[in-house]
């Protein structure tokens, strides 16, 4: 039997699926936070066992963990922007959350642990200077973003040109989230060294798929936009919308999981699952306009900045796919058509405005 902690959540009930689909047991354990789930009653499928608890209450995870072979650790609190605020909520699920599962799992010992990290921790992801050599850690300045200059630069001021990051790239950790899913990885990974428990860190990159919670705003980037063209709204982009990011779909995620628990070579190891493809934020949102129907919704570009936000980063995928024979089958562009239906089926609540006053009431938006 596998364990998925946070199985209820969007990636979680892909991977439930394919686990069932290769003919695993399984068993979950999800506290359905309203954030996420809002009243709704959770939809497993027939044969899932659903334990109702928090990852940080030690005798709920020990009961979850009775008779388990392996471990998905998805469990999590998500969103960069709501983690610079909800600092102490962020800490406690994600960091404390992970702790409690490691205890219990010395006396109660799996074969394989795979925890959900994200390209968060990347911060900014890999660029290349006029010389064409490697710059693994830029930063934009403060008093650039002030001023509408989005990309990191060099010294001279000329812009950096974003490449595939691959899992040599330094970690710099840009929120609380980023900060908080970092310490769940190495946390596990350091576990892995010293326990008899095989460890694998996934570092998910924008993961998207029917499924998503349209009403959170602090979900990934097309499910707020779904909801706000849903609701007959433009969908509002921070900067200038040329932000580059990796979609992959959660079919493709959960396959990465499932390879990765699999996978002989893969332990001990810290893998990108992406789509391996970058897209501009803004392209994306007129892209999702047009498979919903409305590409009279063109985006609203806002050219401000969110504290916490990276500007490029997209995955290097030649790791996963020689330790993992990972390959992303299901494009960005093959797939919004299927994400459209299933939006427009959906009832959604647009809280995007409800988000951006949060931030800007704490001055998390220059």
């Amino acid at each position: 039997m596998h364990l998925v902690t946070g199985g209820c959540g969007f990636i979680g009930r892909a991977l439930v699926g394919e686990l069932l689909e290769f003919g695993h047991e399984v068993r979950v354990l999800d506290n359905l936070i309203d954030q996420v789930h809002g009243d709704a009653e959770p939809e497993l499928p027939s044969g899932v066992e659903l334990i109702r608890g928090d990852i940080r209450d030690k005798a709920v995870v020990e009961k979850a963990l009775d008779g388990v072979e392996g471990v998905f650790h998805l469990a999590a609190e998500v969103g960069v922007g709501q983690s610079m605020y909800e600092i102490a909520r962020y800490v406690g699920v994600n960091e404390l959350g992970t702790a409690v599962l490691l205890e219990a799992l010395i006396d109660r010992p799996v074969r394989r642990l795979v925890v959900a990290s994200s390209m968060s921790v990347y911060g900014e992801g890999l660029y290349t200077d006029a010389k064409g050599c490697v710059v693994g850690k830029a930063r934009r300045r403060p008093e650039d973003i002030r001023s509408g200059a989005w990309d990191p630069r060099e010294g001279d001021g000329q812009p950096l040109k974003p490449i595939p990051t691959d899992e040599t790239k330094p970690v710099d950790l840009a929120s609380i989230y980023a900060l908080s899913k970092y310490a769940q990885e190495r946390a596990c990974l350091i576990f892995g060294e010293a326990y008899p428990v095989e460890t694998v860190a996934l570092r998910l990159f924008n993961v998207f798929g029917p499924g998503q919670a349209l009403s959170n705003p602090y979900t990934g980037v097309l499910a707020n936009f779904g909801s706000r063209l849903a609701n007959g709204e433009r969908p509002t982009i921070f900067e200038d919308g040329r932000q580059k990011r990796d979609f992959v779909h959660v079919r493709d995620v959960a396959r990465g999981f499932r390879l990765a628990m699999e996978a002989p070579s893969a332990a001990g190891q810290v893998i990108n699952i992406g789509s391996g493809r970058s897209y501009a934020i803004a392209d994306v949102a007129e892209m999702l306009a047009c498979a919903m129907g409305v590409p009279e919704l063109s985006p609203e570009i806002l050219s401000r900045a969110r504290i916490g936000d990276i500007r490029h980063c997209f995955a290097d995928l030649s790791k996963a796919r020689e330790l993992l024979g990972f390959s992303p089958q299901h494009r960005l562009e093959d797939s919004l058509c299927e994400l459209a239906a299933w939006i427009r089926a959906e009832t959604s609540v647009d809280r995007g405005a409800q988000m951006r006053s949060e931030l800007e009431a704490r001055g998390l938006v220059t």
